[in-house]
C-alpha cells in the first residue's frame, strides 16, 4: 500500500520498545535487526524488537506487510519455506535459536505454532492431542499421557463439551472447536510460547469470543504472539501491538497507546481504518 503524502518513510519511523508499567524487563523473545529474503524478494526489513514473558502481543498491519513471516521466523517454520533466507538474530531466554547446533524440534516445541485454519488430524480427538507427547516420548505410561491429555483439553477450555467422546473423530468438531482442539495439541507438550496466525479468522462470533477468552486466560501461564487483522481483537486481548508496514517495524508500544496515542501517522492511519 502506497504511503500518503502525510506518512513518513519506513526508515525515518522510531519505535518506542520500553516495557509495560510493573513488567518484568527480562524479554522471553529477544529479536536483533531480523531481516527475510523469500528468493529476491525482501519480506522482513531490520526489525528488532522484545516480547514480554506472560503477555499477549499483537501483530498488525496490511496484507502483506511480513506479520506471518516474522511470526514464523520465532521457531524457525520459516525454515520450511523453499528460497527463505533469515538474517539477524531470534533469541528464546537469551539462546539464539539460529545458531550451530541449535536443536530447532526442540525450538518449536517450547514455541507452538496454531494456523488461520484449524487443521486437525484425522484422527480421533484423544489421539490429536496425545499425537505430541507419544511421538516425544513425553509420557511414561497411559495413565500419564490420558492425565497430559485431560489437563490440556481442560486448558483450552474444551474438556467439558469433549470428554465423553474422545474416540470420535476430531473432524466432526465444529470449526471453533477444532480451533481449540489444535490449541490442546499444542499445550500437550508443554510450551512456554504460544504463536498464533490469524487464528480466528475463520470463526463465527462466538467461536471468536471463546477463543479471545481463553487467550485471556493461557496468557497467565504462556506468552502469546498472535497476527490479526481486526484491530477490536487486538485492543480487546493484546498488552503490546506492532504495527508493520512494507516489512519493517514502525511502532511497537502498549496497546493502549497504540489505539489511543500513537506516534506515527501510519499507525494513527491503519488503526483507524484510513487505509489497510
Amino acid at each position: 500500500m502506497p504511503a500518503t503524502s502525510a506518512q513518513p518513510s519506513p526508515s525515518a519511523v522510531a519505535v518506542r520498545r520500553g516495557p509495560a508499567a510493573g513488567q518484568s524487563s527480562a524479554p522471553k523473545v529477544e529479536v536483533r535487526g531480523l531481516s527475510v529474503h523469500y528468493g529476491a524478494t525482501r519480506a522482513l526489513d531490520d526489525v528488532s524488537l522484545d516480547v514480554p514473558p506472560a503477555r499477549v502481543t499483537a501483530l498488525v498491519g496490511p496484507s502483506g506487510c511480513g506479520k506471518s513471516t516474522f511470526l514464523r521466523t520465532l521457531n524457525r517454520m520459516i525454515d520450511v519455506v523453499p528460497g527463505a533466507r533469515v538474517e539477524g538474530r531470534v533469541a528464546i531466554d537469551g539462546r539464539d535459536v539460529y545458531a550451530a547446533g541449535v536443536d530447532v524440534a526442540d525450538v518449536r516445541r517450547r514455541a507452538g505454532m496454531i494456523f488461520r485454519r484449524a487443521n486437525p488430524f484425522p484422527k480421533s480427538i484423544f489421539a490429536n492431542v496425545a499425537y505430541g507427547p507419544r511421538v516425544g516420548g513425553l509420557a511414561a505410561g497411559p495413565g500419564e499421557l490420558e492425565a497430559r491429555v485431560e489437563a490440556s483439553l481442560q486448558a483450552a477450555g474444551l474438556w467439558d463439551e469433549v470428554k465423553d467422546r474422545l474416540e470420535a473423530s476430531a473432524l466432526a468438531l465444529s470449526g471453533g472447536q477444532q480451533q481449540r482442539l489444535c490449541i490442546a495439541r499444542a499445550l500437550a507438550v508443554r510450551p512456554e510460547i504460544l504463536l498464533l496466525d490469524e487464528p480466528a479468522a475463520a470463526l463465527d462470533p462466538i467461536g471468536t469470543q471463546r477463543l479471545e477468552e481463553l487467550i485471556h486466560r493461557l496468557k497467565s501461564t504462556y506468552t502469546i504472539v498472535i497476527v490479526t487483522h481486526n484491530m477490536q481483537q487486538a485492543a480487546r486481548i493484546s498488552d503490546r501491538t506492532a504495527v508493520f508496514w512494507l516489512g519493517r517495524l514502525v511502532e511497537y508500544d502498549r496497546t493502549d497507546r497504540i489505539f489511543t496515542a500513537p506516534s506515527q501517522r501510519i499507525t494513527e492511519d491503519y488503526v483507524t481504518g484510513r487505509f489497510g
